[in-house]
């Protein structure tokens, strides 16, 4: 068994070290929550009592909790206080043609939809060109505000041809699949194109996505086509900037890229 003094060394910040004292800190908060089995939402001591704990600078102490936000161990929430984070998720959406709905359903979350429009429409140019139609074709029209895990992360516009997304009509799409709707019809997407580039909300988008205006949102735009080569959907997703990050794998021979969804702060218990 240790020694109350070497445990008490082990827990305090060594000034002799050559290892900053903000990435002393870093290591003994990881430590502590280790120690104590805390779990994602559970509350971690405010600078006030860190800086008293270990006679450092808030300086330091800010050091520390800014490099474990970015790390996604803890998350910080202004008025509130910093709580352990809940364990990010990557999503697929980037670099394959999983959607949303069954990417989150496979690592065991939820999505929820609320659908805002559903019904039929004449193409504009852009929409006509994306589904290789003449201008003015009808197609299906499908906006959703997406939720996941009950928190908003994403604002979607799909258009699909009218014989395919006419199934679609009278579908209950809240807690549903739009892509295993359209595979019980037959229609499968096996291939396209998906590119994504920073933007920043607008004011509808912004009260609709729970941001301010202005704020950083990553656009998703794609055409999935069939096996035949036939465009079938062509969808421009609108997704919180501060709940979404690109990560890479990268080797020598393949790199793979992924969405990561970035869970929503924990709200305080009134």
């Amino acid at each position: 068994m240790p020694t109350t003094e070497a445990s008490e060394a082990a827990s305090a910040i060594d000034r002799r070290s050559t290892a900053p004292m903000y990435d002393q800190l870093r290591q003994l908060i990881l430590d502590g929550i280790s120690r104590d089995g805390l779990q994602p939402g559970d509350p971690l001591p405010g600078e006030h009592r860190l800086c008293e704990q270990y006679g450092i600078s808030r300086t330091v102490v800010r050091q520390a909790l800014a490099q474990l936000e970015h790390e996604g161990v803890v998350e910080r929430i202004k008025g509130k206080g910093t709580f352990v984070a809940p364990p990010r998720t990557s999503e697929s959406l980037v670099h394959t043609l999983v959607g949303l709905f069954d990417e989150v359903q496979r690592r065991g979350g939820h999505v929820r939809s609320d659908v805002l429009r559903h019904e039929v429409i004449d193409a504009d140019a852009e929409v006509a060109a994306a589904l290789e139609l003449e201008p003015e074709s009808p197609v299906v029209i499908l906006t959703r505000l997406r939720h996941v895990d009950g928190q908003a992360w994403s604002l979607s516009t799909t258009w699909m041809p009218l014989d395919v997304g006419a199934p679609t009509l009278d579908a209950d799409l809240r807690d549903s699949s739009l892509y295993a709707l359209l595979a019980d019809s037959g229609v499968v997407a096996t291939h396209g194109v998906r590119s994504a580039e920073a933007t920043v909300a607008t004011r509808e988008q912004a009260a609709l996505l729970g941001v301010s205006a202005g704020s950083a949102l990553l656009r998703l735009r794609s055409v999935s086509r069939d096996e035949s080569g036939r465009p079938i959907e062509f969808f421009v997703a609108y997704h919180r900037g501060d709940r979404s990050r690109f990560e890479f794998r990268l080797g020598t021979d393949n790199s793979q890229g992924a969405l990561v969804h970035v869970p929503a702060p924990r709200e305080a218990s009134a």
